[in-house]
């Protein structure tokens, strides 16, 4: 019979703190995640040294609540993000990793963030152990978060190259900045799509297509649409449905244009901003390809998928020594 592995993920990159085990790269036996948001929601936006402190709270209590389905006998290794993130925040989860690694006598593999991100689609705890059959290369990832918009061409486990990235604002960072223009509060994704339910998409918003280029910019848009909000007579939720197709309608169209360029299999989609349900609906009704989703909540940070990352680092044989430092700029591809 072949061996399981149990693979301990660490997350402690921004605001969250998480913990989780998996096994053999899909199969979640325990996924815990203690939010800060309510605590930076009085700032408006993730303060670094808040961030970092409550880290140091939480990170012993989480760790030990995603072991209670296991024992220290059945992991086989540890993976922790080390970047990119808030250097304050990374420092806790890489120091605590090290530690345990040091501690149980266990392997422990430094996980880049962005790469966690893409491996949520390989979790499903109803597949099988190893290879879940949905995820066929070379796909292309678009990782869409409160700090990245990255589309990256994936031809295997660890082969990455990035096709295009946000030249200014990522767009979940511009979700963020037009939920203080329309005063709906932090965070500003989940805050605007609430609002643009009701809404209709009537406000004639730009678009940067930056043709001939993969990149994305959403700068202007979230100036336009300080203006036009400034100029009054418009309703909030009809403000929050434009804005919000405005950036789903670049996303989806400058992805799937990549997609046919490079004749890939797949879509895959991650990061916080992947939760949102009208840019799901959008791919899946234009994409000439398979588009996979992973659930909302493994689409924010969790430990899971760097749990699911870090199996397959293992499996190549990447192994981070107890020198593992964090990498706050690190990028993908």
């Amino acid at each position: 019979m072949r061996t399981k592995m149990q693979i301990l993920g660490i997350e402690t990159s921004c605001d969250e703190t998480a913990a989780a085990v998996v096994e053999d790269g899909c199969r979640i036996i325990s996924d815990v995640v203690s939010s800060q948001i309510d605590i930076h929601a009085r700032y408006g936006g993730v303060v670094p040294e808040v961030a970092s402190r409550q880290h140091l709270l939480t990170i012993i209590p989480v760790v030990s609540q995603a072991m209670t389905e296991v024992s220290w006998q059945d992991i086989n290794g540890i993976a922790v993000t080390f970047g990119p993130g808030l250097a304050g925040s990374l420092l806790v989860g890489v120091n605590v990793a090290k530690a345990i690694a040091l501690a149980k006598k266990l392997p422990v593999t430094g996980v880049n963030h962005l790469e966690a991100h893409i491996y949520a689609n390989w979790l499903d705890s109803s597949s099988s152990p190893g290879e879940n059959g949905r995820v066929k290369f070379p796909c292309l990832c678009l990782v869409v978060s409160g700090g990245h918009s990255d589309l990256v061409l994936m031809k295997g486990h660890g082969q990455f190259e990035k096709l295009g990235r946000t030249r200014d604002d990522a767009a979940g960072e511009a979700f963020d900045k037009a939920a203080r223009i329309l005063d709906l509060g932090y965070p500003g994704g989940p805050a605007i799509e609430q609002a643009a339910r009701s809404g209709t998409p009537c406000l004639p918003l730009p678009r940067a297509w930056l043709k001939e280029s993969h990149d994305f910019s959403f700068s202007g848009l979230t100036t336009a649409l300080w203006q036009r909000v400034h100029k009054g007579g418009i309703s909030v939720a009809n403000a929050a449905a434009s804005f919000q197709l405005a950036i789903v309608d670049v996303l989806v169209a400058k992805t799937i244009e990549a997609a046919k360029q490079l004749k890939v299999e797949q879509i895959l989609l991650s990061g916080g901003v992947a939760a949102n349900k009208t840019l799901a609906q959008h791919f899946l009704a234009n994409s000439p390809v398979p588009v996979l989703i992973p659930p909302p909540h493994l689409c924010t940070d969790n430990a899971a998928m760097v749990a699911a990352c870090g199996y397959y680092h293992f499996q190549a044989g990447k192994v981070s020594g107890y020198d593992l430092d964090v990498v706050p700029s690190l990028g993908i591809g």
